[in-house]
């Protein structure tokens, strides 16, 4: 018989499969109603069977954050493929074995240095790299600015033999900083007015600069329009988490990664309920705690997935979680209320960090059955 929730080991990392395609519907139609491309990130779920509905649902090529995601995506048959990290000169043997055997790879820089060095190695070994050139739209991370006399020099390098500039690229990450719609809004216009002043400066040297980039989840699903441009990138929406439910981009019921975790014991003086889910499954990622709503470690649910928002995973150790009523208040019924063996779905701060504990997902389908799903780990 088929796995369900009720008979998974735990901890077990879940993917509610209604919930996954509702989000992909989500994110795909908006894209076709603001008339761009969308490019999803495939480094949230890092799962073929998630990278292929997304595809299915009208998605142009994916989005990557590693060379290990391009070579095995690749491998699953997708070809299009945007590795959105600046470029190492150290892996740019792998980066040429990628595209020889066909793979679209665009590679990304930010310097006149990684520019020079790309644009050298490809002479050397006679390609022309298709390299997009990134972008800073709000001072969160990498990237140069719009006006920056180094973004011309960039080009320029780029334009010569060995690489081409394949377009400019932003990730508004400070995004995930804000909770109101006028923010996101907001935000969401400095990122493509940003992304599309760069790419015009380019062309007003002669260099074609075709594509032009942005994306956050937030700023996605908050642009009120994207003109000059070309495509989108997000990845995070297709399984949502609880930092950006505090953003205020989706509801709890559209949360499509869970942990399922099982009750090994009580604390009834301190009102604990000890789960076998800590921080190696839930990971450390305390996001929610710079917002309005703390969830500490992860918000439990009953396993048909209802939110106990009186509950938090207050604490964890390594395999150790501790479930406590979440305004700190002790629960006097607590072995009561999560008898010894009873199993708990517990939503995750920040879905990135949470599925990368795991080496594979379990799907579950609308008839409580669950199918494996390989998830891929390394660089």
């Amino acid at each position: 018989m088929p796995d369900t929730l009720a008979t998974l080991d735990t901890p077990a990392a879940v993917i509610d499969r209604a919930r996954l395609d509702r989000n992909i519907r989500r994110m795909q139609t908006r894209m076709d109603a603001l008339g761009v491309a969308f490019r999803p990130h495939a480094k949230t779920a890092k799962c073929v069977e998630v990278a292929h509905a997304q595809l299915a649902a009208g998605a142009r090529g994916i989005t990557v954050s590693t060379l290990k995601e391009a070579e095995a995506f690749f491998a699953a048959g997708v070809a299009d493929i945007l590795y959105a990290v600046g470029i190492a000169p150290a892996k740019l043997d792998r980066a040429l074995a990628l595209r020889r055997r066909g793979c679209a790879l665009k590679l990304v820089v930010d310097n006149v240095e990684a520019a020079a060095a790309l644009a050298a190695f490809g002479r050397a070994h006679d390609e022309t790299f298709d390299v997009w050139i990134e972008i800073d739209t709000d001072g969160h991370r990498c990237g140069l600015l719009p006006d920056q006399d180094a973004l011309l020099e960039v080009g320029r390098l780029l334009s010569a033999d060995g690489a081409r500039v394949g377009g400019v690229m932003t990730h508004a990450g400070s995004s995930y900083d804000l909770d109101t719609p006028a923010a996101l809004a907001a935000l969401a216009e400095q990122e493509r007015a940003g992304c599309v002043r760069a790419a015009e400066r380019l062309r007003a040297l002669g260099i074609a600069c075709p594509e032009v980039s942005v994306g956050s989840t937030p700023t996605a699903l908050s642009a009120q329009a994207l003109d000059g441009v070309t495509e989108v990138r997000a990845g995070v929406y297709a399984f949502f988490d609880l930092v950006m439910h505090n953003v205020g981009v989706c509801t709890l019921d559209e949360l499509a990664l869970s942990v399922v975790a099982t009750v090994i014991g009580h604390q009834p003086d301190k009102g604990w309920a000890i789960v076998d889910a800590g921080w190696m499954a839930m990971s450390r990622d305390r996001g929610t705690s710079r917002q309005r709503h703390d969830y500490g470690y992860g918000l439990p649910c009953a396993l048909d997935g209802t939110p106990l928002d009186a509950f938090a995973v207050s604490s964890a150790n390594q395999e150790h979680g501790i479930v406590s009523l979440a305004d700190g208040a002790r629960c006097a019924d607590i072995a009561d209320r999560f008898p010894l063996g009873s199993r708990l779905r517990i939503l995750p701060n920040h879905a990135c960090a949470t599925g990368a504990q795991f080496p594979e997902y379990h799907a579950l389908a609308g008839d409580g059955s669950v199918t494996v799903w390989s998830r891929f780990h390394g660089w």
